[in-house]
């Protein structure tokens, strides 16, 4: 498969291009950026090609993988479908439901095939847990963490970038935290609650029809008390994520396996833009609720 990188960020340089380029089963054929520079730097590393035309890349590979905050990414996302390339996405797929809906819509009208990387989803120990406890049923209730500390004092963090600033960790790790709940508890029915906390922390209690959720954010947590974490409780006990940091090359090689699977077979990936769009439509509830509440 033919695919080309847009975006020449932090996650790009250290993940979406390494990975790409040592893939047994893809030809990075480019790279695109909004800064031109920042494309030749990247794409001579990797030994391919700088786009200075976004459509002109989209009409030399089958596929696309996306590595530019969200707002920047849908927008692209609906060009690349339409000119008929298969799309790898970052989450979150869009900031706003009109945004996510507009990538859905066009991937399915071109049938083109998405995978949303959803880093939790591509482990194969946290895939086979949630599995796990998707079959095991009978959960009451649920509490999801995921702190970082990417805004605080001292930290030199390479993703401290304009879009996770203001839009804090509601939308930069709420995602993951959903990507796990979702499946195991079933859709949200509504957000019932969203607090802040110090820093741009976040508390967001979540109704999952026969089950709740709370789920606790932030990317301004202590060093020391950064960290991932879920636990389920219910009929069967108690249950929790497996610890430990995902591989992120490894992960991202899985998703970009399985959009080729999805783009071979015709059928759509559990993290596909639809799944990616649900995310989106509560983490802007969350958000709704969230300014409401601010004086």
């Amino acid at each position: 498969m033919r695919i080309g990188l847009l975006g020449t960020g932090p996650w790009a340089r250290m993940v979406h291009a390494p990975v790409l380029a040592a893939h047994e089963g893809l030809d990075l054929v480019g790279v695109w950026g909004r800064r031109p520079e920042a494309a030749k730097e990247l794409a001579d590393l990797h030994g391919t090609r700088a786009y200075d035309d976004v459509d002109a890349l989209f009409a030399d590979v089958d596929a696309v993988a996306v590595a530019l905050p969200p707002d920047v990414q849908a927008e692209l996302a609906v060009r690349a479908a339409r000119s008929g390339c298969h799309l790898l996405l970052d989450k979150p797929v869009a900031t706003t439901p009109e945004g996510g809906r507009a990538v859905v819509r066009a991937a399915e009208e071109a049938g083109v095939a998405s995978v949303v990387f959803f880093t939790t989803r591509f482990v194969p120990e946290a895939a086979a847990w949630i599995a796990e406890q998707t079959a095991v049923g009978g959960w009451f209730t649920a509490h999801a963490q995921w702190l970082g500390s990417v805004f605080v004092s001292g930290s030199d963090s390479p993703f401290a970038t304009p879009w996770r600033g203001e839009k804090g960790a509601l939308w930069d790790v709420g995602p993951h935290a959903l990507s796990v709940l979702l499946p195991v508890l079933g859709d949200v029915r509504r957000v019932t609650a969203a607090a802040p906390g110090p820093g741009d922390t976040v508390h967001v209690v979540l109704d999952h029809g026969g089950a709740s959720s709370t789920v606790t954010l932030s990317l301004t947590a202590p060093p020391a008390a950064s960290g991932a974490g879920v636990e389920l409780r219910g009929a069967a006990g108690t249950a929790r994520l497996p610890s430990g940091g995902p591989d992120a090359f490894a992960a991202l090689t899985r998703a970009a396996d399985a959009l080729r699977t999805a783009a071979g077979t015709g059928h759509p990936d559990p993290c596909d833009a639809a799944f990616g769009l649900r995310v989106t439509e509560i983490l802007t509830d969350a958000q709704t609720l969230l300014d409401a509440g601010r004086p």
